[in-house]
């Protein structure tokens, strides 16, 4: 069920009025029918493109925000073009609420990019949080919606080097909360891990590792830098910089104690993030996580070469889970990014 209005040439006050007049009108015909107003979501991408963001944002499912502009990009354009379509999920059930949805497309040309702020801002709820996602880039046109957004999602993973990637990130941190898709991708390796060194007994163990080594895929480099950037940050390493040779990254974290040596190798996998974590201690004994069908198969070897495997289940969400994790992530903050992306920093910059 859904209310659809379009104009080719158009303003953002004629857009503001039609939303307005579509919401009174669907009051009208139904008086059960209830925006579901969590925050709003600011999308830029290329026109060519939009089939393939749509079907990711299809994916993130019931963590899709109700308000979402779609800022669609035709470089040749002069005009500005609009859609707007008010609708809810699911038909209507008698006795029961409808849940709205509220859409607007923009077709905009690269001119109005400079001016993007004074075309979105009339159509976001002022109430909510405002994300802005732009998944081909135009960071100028996340920078015209920095003093409109409270979050910027971003994937550290789609910069062209990793250096520029983590110092953007930075630069975002400044002013908006930053959701990394390349940070969750992390998520279910620094969980399991922190759990490996969770129970007393294994606690002093932290203070022990010696080396480090991450598996990732190619392109996933930042992903793995994040990840080696929360465990310094988390324990309170001094970060030196790696360099890249015979294939791989390497490095040292410094302590008081001791210095632990940081691997970065890339393999090969299908799916974006991660592909396994070994940490070695001082003692010889090791824990590991690899990527396994089902989850993530684990395993420890003690200081007496005694080694035990195990699968923990349900570890990957795939990349709609971790788009919709992003969403999320919006209305929660995460104080250890910042920290972990500090350390990154220091390891490249």
């Amino acid at each position: 069920m859904e209310d659809l209005w379009r104009e080719d040439d158009t303003t953002p006050g004629r857009i503001e009025a039609a939303l307005r007049r579509m919401f009174a009108e669907r009051h009208k015909e139904e008086r059960a029918y209830v925006p579901a107003r969590v925050m709003n979501m600011v999308v830029i991408a290329d026109r060519e493109f939009r089939g393939e963001i749509e079907n990711r944002l299809q994916r993130v499912g019931r963590f899709h925000p109700s308000r979402l502009v779609f800022v669609l990009v035709d470089p040749g354009r002069t005009r500005l073009a609009a859609s707007v379509r008010v609708g809810t999920v699911d038909a209507q059930k008698a006795g029961s609420i409808s849940v709205g949805r509220e859409r607007v497309s923009l077709l905009v040309g690269e001119k109005h990019l400079k001016k993007l702020d004074t075309i979105v801002d009339p159509l976001v709820v002022t109430d909510l949080a405002t994300m802005v996602w732009s998944p081909h880039g135009y960071p100028e046109a996340v920078d015209e919606l920095r003093s409109l957004a409270q979050v910027v999602l971003i994937d550290s993973q789609d910069e062209q080097g990793v250096e520029r990637a983590l110092l953007r990130a930075d630069s975002l941190t400044d002013d908006t909360y930053v959701v990394d898709l390349a940070w969750l991708r992390s998520t279910p390796w620094r969980e399991r891990i922190a759990a490996a060194f969770d129970s007393p007994r294994r606690r002093p163990d932290l203070k022990a590792i010696s080396a480090v080594h991450v598996r990732h895929r190619e392109d996933s480099l930042a992903s793995g830098l994040l990840f080696c950037g929360w465990l310094a940050s988390r324990l309170g390493w001094e970060p030196g910089a790696v360099t890249q040779g015979r294939g791989r990254w390497t490095g040292t974290a410094h302590t008081r104690r001791q210095d632990i040596k940081l691997t970065l190798e890339p393999v090969e996998m299908s799916s974006p993030g991660l592909a396994g974590v070994t940490i070695e201690l001082a003692s010889g004994q090791t824990v590991s996580l690899d990527r396994a069908p089902g989850g993530l198969r684990a395993s420890r070897r003690e200081r007496d070469g005694v080694e035990r495997a195990w699968t923990v289940m349900g570890a990957s969400r795939g990349e709609g889970g971790i788009l919709g994790e992003g969403v999320r992530q919006a209305l929660l903050r995460d104080p250890t990014y910042r920290p972990a992306l500090k350390s990154a920093e220091a390891m490249v910059v």
